[in-house]
């Protein structure tokens, strides 16, 4: 069972916290943390992208000339791919990228994302991130005296929507909570802030 300080606001040690070792001390898995975050990817794609073929370019109704006698290559129209302003060939048409993974192979990607930054030492516990209003400098203080430099990801048990807000203005730091966190946000945040009742939310939902 992994065993982790917990820090308050001001960065200093108030304590441990052991944590549960089926959620924050699975074995790593890396071929399903690619495929998770492969698969968020995805999703967020639009697939709105759409080139015109031949037959959607306006104009060349006419055959451009006659089809022998004149030395030149037979064109039958001012709008095929080979021609300045013509139709795309095989381009990219509207369509969907949507792919889904099933729920146990998304809580083992869980798992190993969170696994993985206990295991690196870049899970950092706090007993509670107290913010009472809207003041980024708050939270940019908190950041510092923890040692995060770098991209964070900050793990709320609730909404609180001053320290959401307070957090927004700050460059490379999200905020997200224990109910919605997916892998992506996990493995792309160098560090990541977490609070001790949203480690619990997590142990009660997935333990």
């Amino acid at each position: 069972m992994p065993n982790v300080k917990v820090f308050n606001m001001a960065g200093q040690e108030v304590g441990t916290m052991a944590l549960a070792e089926s959620v924050f001390g699975a074995e790593i898995n890396g071929a399903v943390l690619h495929a998770a975050v492969r698969a968020y990817l995805l999703n967020q794609r639009q697939g709105t992208q759409s080139t015109l073929t031949r037959t959607e370019v306006s104009g060349g109704g006419r055959k451009p000339w006659r089809q022998k006698g004149t030395g030149r290559a037979r064109q039958g129209s001012t709008r095929s791919p080979q021609w300045t302003h013509g139709g795309i060939a095989l381009g990219p048409k509207p369509r969907t990228y949507r792919t889904d993974m099933n729920k146990k192979t998304k809580r083992v990607a869980l798992f190993s994302a969170l696994s993985a930054k206990v295991a690196e030492g870049k899970l950092i516990v706090v007993d509670d991130i107290n913010c009472t209003e809207y003041k980024t400098k708050i939270m940019v203080n908190m950041l510092k005296a923890l040692g995060v430099d770098n991209r964070a990801l900050v793990v709320l048990d609730v909404v609180n929507p001053f320290a959401i807000k307070s957090c927004a203005n700050i460059e490379r730091v999200e905020t997200t909570l224990a109910t919605t966190i997916n892998v992506y946000e996990i493995m792309k945040a160098d560090k990541m802030v977490i609070t001790a009742a949203a480690v619990k939310k997590l142990e009660e939902v997935y333990a």
